[in-house]
């Protein structure tokens, strides 16, 4: 099983260069980073972590910016988003980042993967021009279209909410088609059918309800004719034990990232050092 980390990383945290080469030096496979571009202080929507918000989804860095400081100081993580929330940029602009961080660390994102959120503050997203309740079908046609910026050959594209003409569009990830698109979402026939649709896969936030889950994605998987290969499914945000991991290999994961703390550099370090035993 690959054990990769997470952490909301903020400007109170270890700084993502340093964790990263700790979490490299330790043997884990990857890191990953979470998105929120602000939070607004009028904020009506209630929090699905429980309130009061803790403090760190204010403060998150740029998660893109962060995984690039953290490839320049490290060879072999993968590096990858849980989860980035797709609908709230330029899709065009996101393809060249997410192209320029894959060349930058030699295939590494294309290693880890898009994990991608359809949000969940309404408040957040209409400062972004988001209307909620079309996200779903935004994300989905955001994906496709930068999909067709990351196709070997200049390919058009003409969707619902936005398009591109056939253009030269450099770098390329190292991954034909880009990254891993890992759909983050609780278990549902809704969200299964969207992975089976056009995804790569399921992440999870926790990692909870797995057995029962696991089964009914596959099945949908298999209706939609997405052939032998099954779906990926990387639960993030693990709080682990020997257990859990268990469990989770038993179920066919073969890959599961692990929580740490939003602290200081002490604190995420003497975690990183306590979760080493699980590798």
């Amino acid at each position: 099983m690959r054990i990769a980390t997470t952490i909301p990383s903020t400007d109170e945290t270890i700084r993502p260069a340093r964790l990263a080469r700790e979490v490299e030096q330790r043997g884990f496979d990857g890191l990953y980073l979470p998105e929120h571009t602000h939070i607004p202080v009028s904020r009506e929507t209630p929090s699905p972590m429980g309130e009061p918000l803790s403090r760190e989804y204010g403060r998150l860095l740029d998660p893109y910016v962060a995984l690039a400081a953290a490839a320049t100081v490290t060879e072999r993580i993968a590096l990858g988003t849980s989860v980035t929330l797709v609908a709230q940029h330029d899709p065009i602009a996101l393809a060249k980042t997410i192209a320029t961080l894959d060349l930058l660390s030699e295939g590494r994102f294309s290693l880890g993967g898009l994990g991608v959120g359809f949000g969940w503050n309404v408040e957040e997203a209409a400062d972004h021009g988001v209307e909620w309740s079309g996200r779903r079908e935004l994300v989905r046609d955001r994906i496709a279209l930068m999909r067709a910026l990351w196709d070997p050959e200049p390919t058009p594209y003409e969707g619902t909410f936005g398009s591109v003409s056939a253009s030269l569009a450099h770098p390329k990830p190292a991954r034909r088609g880009g990254p891993p698109v890992l759909l983050g979402g609780a278990a549902g026939p809704k969200l299964f059918a969207q992975i089976a649709e056009y995804a790569d896969g399921w992440i999870p936030i926790g990692g909870s309800g797995l057995a029962d889950a696991l089964p009914v994605l596959h099945e949908t998987w298999e209706r939609a004719g997405r052939g032998p290969e099954r779906p990926m499914v990387v639960p993030s945000f693990v709080e682990p034990s020997p257990g859990k991991l268990e469990h989770y290999a038993e179920l066919g994961i073969d890959q599961v990232v692990l929580r740490l703390p939003a602290g200081e550099e002490t604190e995420v370090l003497r975690t990183l050092d306590a979760y080493a035993r699980y590798l």
